[in-house]
């Protein structure tokens, strides 16, 4: 591990406009089909370079959690594109419904994620993978397990977090695979600091993108990234039922072979709507410095802030944000 460095004001509590950002765009792809059908759907549009032993990285969520991405959507995917992959996690750093393997292996048949393999990757130790010209680290500890696949699907409900302002798939890798004693600690932690969460704003957003970078440079382009953006709280699905209520309106799936265009514009299409829809989850990805997780991604490479979205319920039609989200409602929660 790097010593502690002190990070500059580097901005991330604002959010950079379309217009500001420079460079290449990518391809991403969308659809307001929130259904096992829509899933499906984008998932075969993007899918590139999957193959071999398939590890579908998934926030499967604290007992009985509300909002995480709907078993049976997952169920239909894998049994039907992906029959021979398995569900990945990790343990958790907080003691909670899956702070142990044991603990963990409760809460998924409480959820019900028992129509396919789930392999929990630090149920068996860890691993470190390197991560080159990190500023805060050379090396990261994931679940040793993860070294068991060839590819791997970042499968993210897209939403709120504490500490991150939001969970996109840069989140749900950086800290998903993160060992839950050693690596989750490393992000979270300066060592001998005697407070578990002391790391926060931009130091945090930097840790977090520096262990996804460790787990996508071992995969290389067998990585496709989708995030569901749906039941979007403030709060990250670790909340379990305890999670603030979702207020934001469903928008829809997004999906790429590129993670900061995903994850970018997974913020943009919240940006886009109202004021008055939005103004809940853009006051947590701010005050949380969270737009540092999509700059410091840029500047180590990790992908492209640009891109052409494209709308696959439309032909494959180049879209704007503001025609992607002119037909949502305010949330109702249907349950």
């Amino acid at each position: 591990m790097c010593d502690k460095k002190v990070v500059p004001g580097t901005g991330g509590e604002r959010y950079i406009p379309y217009e500001e950002r420079t460079g290449n765009e990518s391809i991403v792809y969308f659809t307001r089909d929130l259904s096992a059908e829509g899933l499906k759907k984008i998932y075969k549009r993007v899918n590139a370079d999957l193959s071999g032993n398939i590890a579908v990285k998934l926030h499967t969520g604290e007992k009985n959690g509300p909002n995480i991405i709907p078993r049976e959507w997952v169920k239909e995917l894998m049994k039907e594109e992906l029959p021979d992959a398995s569900i990945i996690e990790t343990n958790t750093y907080y003691e909670g419904d899956r702070y142990t393997t044991e603990q963990h292996r409760e809460t998924l048949e409480v959820n019900g994620w028992t129509f396919c393999p789930v392999d929990i990757i630090d149920e068996d130790g860890t691993e470190m993978l390197p991560i080159k010209d990190g500023k805060w680290f050379s090396e990261m500890s994931v679940g040793k397990n993860l070294l068991n696949y060839d590819s791997l699907l970042a499968l993210t409900h897209f939403k709120g977090h504490t500490q991150g302002g939001f969970g996109g798939s840069n989140k749900n890798i950086g800290i998903g695979c993160a060992d839950g004693r050693i690596g989750k600690k490393m992000i979270h932690t300066t060592p001998g600091s005697d407070d578990m969460w002391d790391i926060k704003t931009e130091e945090f957003m930097e840790r977090m993108t520096e262990s996804t970078k460790a787990t996508i440079d071992h995969f290389g382009k067998k990585v496709t990234y989708v995030n569901v953006l749906r039941n979007m709280s403030v709060s990250c699905d670790c909340e379990g039922c305890a999670a603030m209520p979702v207020v934001t309106p469903n928008i829809g799936i997004v999906a790429s072979t590129d993670i900061l265009a995903v994850d970018q514009a997974s913020v943009d299409l919240v940006y886009a709507l109202k004021e008055e829809d939005h103004k809940d989850l853009v006051e947590r990805m701010e005050t949380r410095h969270g737009m540092r997780q999509l700059t410091y991604m840029k500047e180590i490479g990790m992908g492209n802030d640009k891109y052409i979205l494209i709308d696959i319920d439309n032909d494959d039609t180049r879209i704007t944000l503001a025609d992607a989200v002119k037909d949502v409602t305010p949330f109702v929660d249907k349950k």
